[in-house]
C-alpha cells in the first residue's frame, strides 16, 4: 500500500475508533508506521486529527441529546470541565465522556483541544514504541 493510501487509511480507522463503533487505530497506526517508518509525524498528524475529528462527533451527538431531566454519572465532567477530556483516548469511557461533554454544553474549542492532547500523547507512545 503506498503511503498516501495507508494514511487515508489511518485517518478513516482512527475517525471511526473514536466514535461509538468499536475498532483500534493503534493497530493501523503500527501497520503505516512499520511500511512506511519515514512518517512518522505525518501518522501521527493524521491519526491525531481523525481520532479527535471522532471525538468531536460524540461531542456533537451529546449536544443534539434534549437536556430534558439531569443525567446520573456527570458529576466528574461537570466538576473537572474540559479538562477530563484528557481521558477521551481510554477505552469504554473516553467515548461516554466527549458525548458527555456535549451534552453539558462544555466549550467546544476547550473540549476539542483537551481532546487532542490526549489523543495525541496516546498515538505519540505507540508511535514511540513502533519506530
Amino acid at each position: 500500500m503506498n503511503e498516501t493510501l495507508s494514511l487515508w487509511a489511518l485517518f478513516t480507522s482512527s475517525f471511526l475508533a473514536a466514535t461509538l463503533l468499536p475498532g483500534g487505530s493503534e493497530a493501523v497506526l503500527f501497520g503505516v508506521l512499520k511500511l512506511h517508518p519515514g512518517q512518522f509525524w505525518p501518522a501521527l498528524a493524521v491519526a491525531t486529527l481523525g481520532n479527535t475529528l471522532g471525538g468531536m462527533s460524540s461531542y456533537l451527538i451529546g449536544r443534539i441529546i434534549p437536556q430534558t431531566r439531569p443525567v446520573k454519572g456527570l458529576a466528574k465532567v461537570r466538576k473537572y470541565g474540559s479538562p477530563i477530556l484528557l481521558l477521551a483516548w481510554v477505552p469504554v469511557i473516553g467515548d461516554p465522556l466527549c458525548v458527555a461533554a456535549g451534552w453539558l454544553r462544555l466549550n467546544p474549542s476547550l473540549s476539542a483541544l483537551f481532546i487532542a492532547i490526549g489523543k495525541f500523547a496516546r498515538y505519540w507512545v505507540v508511535a514511540a514504541i513502533t519506530v
